[in-house]
């Protein structure tokens, strides 16, 4: 049955907004080529979209054309404001963007522990308020025949804990501060028309890397967030997957070898936050004789792993490159798009708190810290700190970089741009269980990097068994500082213990993923509105 005229405007109304989101300006005449539209349909959507206020013309396409088909159709970006959260058990970080995602304010505040409810969200809200404030999207003028114009429209929420899938409010957690629950309700009131939307953290962090980081290519994946806790988020054909009870990826309580305990429904302690929280991990790092970091939480474990894998590349020298055949080169299918860099999440970055998904509040156990942990071969997954030193060269599990599709044992990045030009190009084009091995992987750093790739592949082997998504994201801090080598480490292990062959790379969105992702989520639900047939917005 043929859409009716109505229905076939707003359809190819939507269509030339996503393409002038997606490509930026362009012309009349772009836009019937990208949309195989006639010249007079796409006369009469411009004209529409314009006198909707949401289209513009922002310049001309050279400066050798003149007229009406040289101009640049633009969204205009003030039509509507936007605000992004990522709120933590001790802060939160606010930015403000326009529809086209320009960031126009950021703000954050830091909230004590000791803060009462009242207090810590007028904190909150302060900030908010603050930052909308700065962006102007409280004082823009109205203009006539356009609704709100300006003003900010939606709200995104990052949240630890989990969102309800039936009402899409934040459930009560243990361990999580009161004044999370509150401060959703709050915005609701002191910012009157704007729609606020909660997600958990860990899946906007997906999203972020699906849109804009490491999983760009991916339709199917699953980002393991590791930071003061361990969550997980699984995409499987496009869609982000939220379980029953909106509880899909709490692998901190999947119980796990190497731990003296099972959680409990109410303490993941004794399962997999128990061998990869940030306690764990730092804990691990000291075991092996590495230098304690300041704090034992999401930048403190990312600090340790970063500092190892300085030292292990440093160990390398120049020289330790082995080339090699059958990995995907950039830009080939399955491969990243880019290289992902060891730098850390950085000052400022994102620290995930007690109380995220997956992550616990009770102390993290001696035995499954590390020190004392129950006798383990070396390599076994869960070994204990000493016992699972790197892979040795010439083992036949060949590794690889965590860029590139795993291809299988002895492959190389060898063709890779920039590879074999220092010792984290020796780490891409070698593989990295082979380049690390050697003099290096006499190294502290390197055997305690082995160990934490053991622990790591043991809950990513069990969601790669149950899932099958072909590609595993590291994420958070911990990933983004492990980088490459650790994701490497991972995916070489995971090729021994699973016949499913599944590609691990390193997140490089690392903290700002969680921010990203709900300023994406902001501007799609605004669009889905905006973007409305004209007669539904009232313009």
């Amino acid at each position: 049955m043929p859409a009716s005229p109505s229905t076939a405007r707003a359809i190819n109304d939507r269509l030339a907004l996503r393409l002038l989101q997606q490509e930026g300006p362009l012309t009349a005449g772009q836009l019937k080529q990208l949309t195989g539209l006639s010249r007079p349909t796409v006369a009469d959507l411009v004209d529409r979209l314009t006198a909707a206020g949401l289209i513009t013309v922002v310049g001309e396409s050279g400066e050798q054309r003149r007229g009406p088909n040289a101009r640049l159709y633009g969204i205009v970006a003030d039509r509507a404001h936007l605000a992004a959260l990522d709120v933590r058990t001790e802060g939160v970080l606010v930015l403000v963007s326009d529809l086209v995602g320009r960031v126009l304010a950021e703000a954050s505040v830091p909230i004590d522990a000791g803060s009462g409810t009242g207090p810590a969200v007028e904190q909150a809200v302060a900030a908010v308020e603050s930052a909308v404030k700065e962006a102007g999207a409280l004082a823009a003028p109205e203009r006539a025949g356009v609704r709100e114009w300006g003003r900010l429209h939606t709200v995104g929420i990052g949240a630890p804990g989990l969102i309800d899938p039936a009402t899409g409010d934040l459930r009560d957690s243990a361990g999580l501060p009161a004044w999370h629950r509150s401060l959703v309700a709050t915005l609701h009131e002191r910012l009157p028309g704007a729609r606020v939307t909660v997600e958990n953290e860990t899946n906007l962090a997906a999203l972020a890397e699906q849109r804009e980081g490491a999983a760009r290519d991916r339709d199917t994946f699953v980002l393991l967030w590791l930071g003061h806790g361990v969550g997980a988020a699984v995409v499987l054909d496009g869609t982000l997957r939220r379980g029953a009870s909106g509880g899909t990826g709490e692998i901190g309580f999947l119980p796990v070898p190497g731990t003296d305990t099972l959680p409990s429904a109410t303490d993941c302690t004794g399962g997999y936050h128990s061998l990869t929280g940030a306690a764990a991990i730092v804990s691990l790092a000291t075991a092996h004789g590495l230098p304690a970091p300041p704090t034992t939480d999401g930048p403190g474990a990312a600090e340790a792993v970063r500092g190892a894998v300085t030292a292990v590349l440093a160990g390398m020298g120049s020289g330790t490159a082995r080339s090699g055949a059958g990995r995907a080169s950039a830009g080939e299918a399955g491969s990243c798009d880019g290289p992902v860099t060891r730098e850390a999440a950085g000052a400022g970055a994102r620290p995930a708190s007690a109380g995220e998904p997956g992550s616990c509040d009770g102390p993290v156990t001696t035995e499954a810290a590390g020190a004392g942990a129950r006798p383990a071969s070396a390599g076994e997954p869960g070994s204990p700190a000493g016992s699972a030193p790197a892979a040795p060269a010439g083992s036949g599990a060949g590794s690889s970089s965590g860029e590139s599709v795993g291809s299988g044992a002895g492959s190389s990045l060898a063709d890779r741009p920039g590879a074999g030009a220092g010792p984290e190009s020796a780490v891409v084009a070698g593989g990295v269980a082979e380049a690390v091995a050697g003099p290096a992987g006499e190294l502290p750093a390197a055997r305690f990097l082995g160990a934490l790739a053991d622990r790591i592949a043991v809950g990513a082997a069990s969601v790669v068994a149950v899932l099958d998504p072909g590609c595993v994201v590291l994420g958070g801090e911990v990933g983004q500082a492990g980088g490459t080598v650790l994701a490497g480490l991972v995916e070489e292990r995971l090729r021994r213990m699973s016949p499913l062959v599944t590609e691990v790379r390193a997140s490089s969105l690392g903290g700002t993923a969680v921010l990203r992702g709900a300023l994406l989520t902001a501007r799609d639900r605004a669009q889905d509105e905006l973007f409305a047939p004209p007669e539904r917005l009232g313009g």
